[in-house]
């Protein structure tokens, strides 16, 4: 356990390096500019999962959901053998 300068009112707090903890005397979270990057990371992350072609949403029907789960397979086993061969194409030469 530490302390950190709260980046909102200058004064020092107790930090468990929790991004979420608050400042003891502001109440305002110690993470600051942290905490800004991680939540717009968290809603990028969100948003590319659900553009995906095989993202299994809620609303979707049993068929729909089956189909999405066959798709996830069969593109995980494609990027399998893509990989090996990029592996054996550059283990070639040494």
């Amino acid at each position: 356990m530490g302390e950190k300068k709260c980046p909102h009112c200058g004064e020092w707090s107790k930090w468990t390096t929790d991004i979420n903890d608050k400042c003891e005397h502001c109440g305002q979270p110690l993470g600051g500019r942290d905490l800004e990057y991680k939540e717009i990371r968290d809603r990028d992350t969100k948003a590319n999962e659900e553009q995906w072609i095989f993202y299994i949403k809620e609303s979707d029907s049993e068929l729909v959901k089956s189909m999405k789960k066959v798709g996830n397979f069969f593109y995980t086993v494609y990027m399998a053998i893509i990989t090996f061969l990029a592996w054996v194409i550059a283990a070639l030469p040494g």
